[in-house]
């Protein structure tokens, strides 16, 4: 079904409405209407890695962890099972009656907020710090989720419009001020991608105002900006709880009334949380009209058609309960889990041979953590092989200990405090191995979304600092202090220094991020060399005594690695492999107006099969405006067998070469255009890291 269809469709279902029934749907939980032949239907789900919070499902690497695939085509794969199993579970919800909320077909994914600052604990979700890789997945995870045939399979919802990233503690009452030049060339990128090309039927408002007005009652970023200029003509949905912000925390509105008419009449659609029941005092009270609430259900109803609720068969009832969590899906989880750690250190340590009885010590809070296989907003999977699991199974041969040595803060909520006096048993086991690996790094629990509490390492879910929290380092240097080879494995979702003494001594050190219900098994396989580490960094790593601006200030300036002030401990798209590549005949091969052309044959030079991202960064100089440092613009991926070339083609969008001005326009830089073209940034630190350096094109 086309969507004018859909809508003519709505509207006809609409008209029948009265003006009570309408407002009823504007209510995420919206109830049903009888004399009508609609169902109830709560509208609330996630999707971000897996459907979540009900019930079984596969739980793919949480989203910072895709990002770090560098690898679109294989994001939509993944978008494609978390809808078909989305569908599996409708399908039985609807045959049950079951109406409830994490039951339906749209899911409020992806987040595809800039990680502007590292200690921000909602990072996890997003796909980094990049705007064009945030971008390009975010559009890739969207067509996924919806498909391409009649109806859509599930309905995908851009999050957090806009301006959006932290501090937790004060999101419901805070204004991001942030001036056009950033707003355009930062924080509005990936919104505009995901409405334009990615055709995303859904936008959720954030809790936060920008620049004073509230993100879900906002006239230039909703009526202007994504309505207007961008043509968009899906349904837009409050973050939960946003518009009660409005006259609550904002003071924006005196009262729950008033903030529920400007929000609606700025286009807000669909209210998740209560203050939309207030719709019909305001109605009364004149603040609404039934033009206001009928085009907000018209929108709502379009997206509904357009899932097929309404057709005499359900377009998608072939797909059964026995998808889920399946033997085929699984498959695909695993080589996710596989292509996302990142190997950012080896000194020629790595792999470990697999068929030797050495000592193996598996050490630290993260050894046998679900938590940390899943991050937030995670499905319940029906499997779960945690790190030490998996390097029992792979390194079968081995004798294998497992301690936990230490909480992951010495104040924490949520886990037993018995667990924080276990620091000499991990010295012990690691005393004892020929080789300790060390599961480090953080949980849900501890940087998640507004958690609600502070202690010494957090506020409300946002670190405190980019180091470790006290007890792991604590641990971690006396291990390193009694084992001589020792590999870190960090599982968390976020940027963090392992601190000097932990980075020099360790032999390997590995970013696993929050991998998946298999991510232990992906990488004890990463370890024994069963495959070669291909994940890229979608963020930068700082030292942790860096100075990273005020973690309110929205500013760009000294933020990622387009704006950084200094170097950075590991660089963004920076990642080491067990093998190695060589790029030859890099050139431009089309220049137009619309779009660039790059290719290069990329040669696997080592002595191992890999997968090779190549990377390429634009830098321009503009004299009306701040320019970054670099900008990335282009990504190919190949998987090569040794000695094998393939040629690798990046299509860059023209949108992606200009410079942003003051008032927000894009516009040919008046300077001279470079690309960089490799298998990393064209930094400094990556190219002292890798021992490469990147290619150049001029433009002009």
């Amino acid at each position: 079904m086309d969507k004018a269809t859909a809508r003519l469709r709505a509207k006809e279902l609409v008209s029948k409405m009265t003006a009570e029934e309408k407002m009823s749907q504007l209510l995420y939980n919206s109830p049903a209407i009888e004399r009508l032949g609609i169902n109830e239907y709560n509208w609330w789900n996630e999707g971000a890695h897996g459907v979540a919070r009900a019930g079984t499902a596969t739980v793919f690497p949480h989203t910072i962890a895709m990002a770090a695939s560098f690898n679109p085509e294989l994001i939509n794969e993944i978008a494609d099972v978390i809808s078909t199993e989305g569908r599996a579970k409708y399908n039985q919800h609807v045959k049950f009656g079951d109406y409830d909320i994490f039951k339906g077909i749209t899911f409020w994914a992806p987040n595809i907020n800039i990680f502007r600052d590292p200690r921000w604990g909602r990072g996890q979700e997003t796909f980094g710090e990049d705007p064009y890789l945030t971008a390009t997945l975010g559009t890739a995870f969207i067509k996924g989720i919806q498909g391409d045939g009649e109806f859509m399979k599930g309905a995908a919802c851009s999050k957090h419009y806009a301006v959006h990233s932290g501090p937790e503690k004060t999101r419901h009452g805070f204004d991001a001020k942030v001036d056009l030049h950033d707003m355009y060339e930062t924080y509005l990128p990936a919104f505009e991608k995901t409405v334009k090309e990615g055709g995303v039927a859904g936008v959720m408002g954030a809790y936060n105002r920008t620049n004073g007005d509230p993100c879900c009652a906002h006239p230039y970023l909703m009526q202007k900006v994504l309505r207007g200029d961008w043509g968009f003509d899906g349904y837009f949905v409050s973050d939960c709880g946003a518009i009660g912000d409005i006259y609550r925390d904002h003071a924006y509105t005196a009262t729950k009334e008033e903030a529920a008419a400007v929000a609606l009449k700025a286009g807000c659609d669909l209210n998740c949380g209560d203050t939309y029941s207030a719709l019909v005092d305001a109605y009364e009270q004149d603040l609404i009209t039934d033009e206001d609430i009928t085009a907000a259900a018209e929108n709502i109803y379009t997206i509904r058609f357009l899932l097929g609720e309404f057709e005499e068969e359900n377009p998608f009832a072939h797909i059964g309960y026995d998808k889920l969590d399946c033997k085929e899906h699984k498959a695909l989880n695993l080589k996710a889990a596989q292509q996302c750690p990142v190997l950012l250190k080896n000194d020629n340590y790595l792999p470990l041979d697999k068929n030797t009885d050495m000592r193996i010590a598996v050490v630290g809070p993260n050894a046998q953590s679900l938590t940390a296989l899943e991050g937030n907003y995670n499905a319940y999977a029906s499997e779960y092989v945690t790190v030490a699991d998996g390097v029992r199974r792979v390194f079968s041969d081995a004798t294998v200990n497992v301690e936990r040595g230490c909480n992951y803060c010495f104040e924490q909520k949520n886990h037993w405090s018995g667990f924080n006096n276990m620091l000499s048993d991990g010295l012990a086991a690691a005393s004892a191995a020929d080789v300790t690996v060390l599961a480090l790094g953080l949980d849900c629990s501890v940087e998640g979304e507004d958690t609600g509490f502070d202690d010494p390492y957090t506020a409300a879910g946002d670190k405190k600092t980019l180091y470790l929290p006290e007890t792991q380092q604590k641990l971690a240097e006396g291990v390193c202090d009694v084992c001589e080879n020792v590999v870190v494995v960090l599982m968390c979702g976020s940027s963090i220094d392992l601190g000097e003494k932990v980075r020099n001594h360790a032999k390997a050190i590995i970013h696993a991020w929050y991998p998946g219900a298999l991510g232990g098994l992906a990488v004890a396989n990463i370890l024994a060399g069963e495959v070669s580490p291909a994940g890229k960094l979608p963020v930068t790593i700082y030292d942790g005594a860096h100075n990273v601006p005020d973690f309110g200030d929205y500013s760009m300036a000294g933020r990622t690695y387009r704006y950084i002030d200094g170097e950075a401990l590991y660089p963004f798209g920076f990642g080491l492999s067990y093998t190695s590549f060589a790029y030859d005949n890099v050139k431009l091969v089309d220049v137009n107006d619309e779009k660039i052309t790059v290719s290069a044959d990329v040669t696997n030079t080592g002595k191992t099969a890999g997968i090779e991202h190549m990377q390429v960064y634009a830098k321009y100089s503009d004299s009306r405006v701040a320019t970054p440092n670099y900008q990335l613009c282009g990504i190919a991926t190949a998987e090569l067998e040794a000695g094998a070339t393939a040629t690798l083609t990046a299509v860059i969008d023209r949108y992606w070469l200009k410079a942003v001005l003051n008032d927000g326009s894009r516009a040919e830089p008046d300077g001279e255009i470079t690309l960089f073209v490799g298998g990393h940034q064209p930094d400094e630190v990556s190219n002292r890291l890798t021992g490469t350096t990147c290619t150049e094109l001029k433009i002009k």
